[in-house]
C-alpha cells in the first residue's frame, strides 16, 4: 500500500508542479473553449488570479513530489480541485476526466495521509 501511496503522491505532485510552473511562465493558451468559458479565465488572467492560483498549485505540486509537509499540500491543492471541476462542469469544456483522475488520487492520498486529517472532522476537537 505505501508503494501506491507513493506513486499517487509522485502523479498528483507532477501534475500540479507542471500545470503551475507552465501557468506562472505563461507557457500555455488558452484555446477551444465555449465563449462564457474564454470570457470567465480571460478576466482571472487580466487580474492576475490565475497567476496566484497556478503558485498555490507549484507549492502544492512540490510539497507531494519532495514527500515533506504532504498533508499541507493536499489541503492547498483541495479547493483548486474543486474549482477545476466545477469549471469544467458548469462550462461544459472538455477536460472534466483528469480533474476527476486528480481528484481521485487526491481523496486516495488523503485517505493515505489519515492520520493527519483526523483533527478536522472530530465533532469537538480539544482546545490547548
Amino acid at each position: 500500500m505505501k508503494i501506491a501511496i507513493v506513486i499517487a503522491r509522485v502523479l498528483l505532485g507532477f501534475v500540479f508542479a507542471a500545470a503551475g510552473l507552465v501557468s506562472v511562465l505563461k507557457l500555455g493558451k488558452m484555446g477551444g473553449m465555449p465563449g462564457d468559458a474564454t470570457t470567465f479565465l480571460t478576466l482571472m488572467v487580466a487580474h492576475n488570479y490565475t497567476t496566484f492560483v497556478a503558485l498555490v498549485m507549484l507549492m502544492g505540486g512540490l510539497l507531494l513530489l519532495v514527500g515533506r509537509f504532504v498533508p499541507l499540500g493536499l489541503v492547498l491543492l483541495g479547493p483548486i480541485l474543486v474549482n477545476i471541476l466545477l469549471f469544467h462542469f458548469l462550462f461544459h469544456v472538455p477536460g472534466s476526466p483528469t480533474g476527476l483522475v486528480c481528484t481521485a488520487l487526491e481523496v486516495f492520498l488523503i485517505w493515505g495521509y489519515w492520520s493527519s486529517f483526523r483533527g478536522i472532522f472530530a465533532a469537538t476537537p480539544k482546545i490547548f
